[in-house]
């Protein structure tokens, strides 16, 4: 398991992540949420509706993960969309996302 799932673990147990469509929608709503993942394997109903969701919110989001790890990683059942409501966690959550991307190529 790479060092995102670890970091988005750690922010779960501070209580800086929201989990789930409905959760997620109403911080990004609400100007809590500063970094939505959506998972690699999530519908494309849900890619497309939290892409323009944070788009519109100026809300940076990622596509990365799948729905059982990003689930497991904040010790819950699968996500498809996750939020991150603390900007440290979210730049260091960035951070490894981009360096994970960059070893895959």
């Amino acid at each position: 398991m790479n060092k995102m799932y670890s970091y988005l673990g750690l922010a779960q147990r501070a209580g800086q992540v929201v989990s789930g469509e409905q959760a997620v929608l109403g911080g990004v709503m609400r100007g809590k949420v500063v970094l939505v993942i959506i998972a690699t394997d999530a519908s494309a109903n849900t890619h497309s509706k939290f892409r323009s969701l944070a788009q519109n919110h100026n809300v940076k989001y990622y596509v990365y993960g799948k729905k059982d790890v990003l689930g497991h990683a904040i010790g819950k059942s699968p996500r498809a969309v996750l939020g991150v409501t603390d900007s440290n966690f979210a730049n260091v959550i960035q951070t490894q996302i981009r360096e994970s991307v960059q070893e895959k190529n």
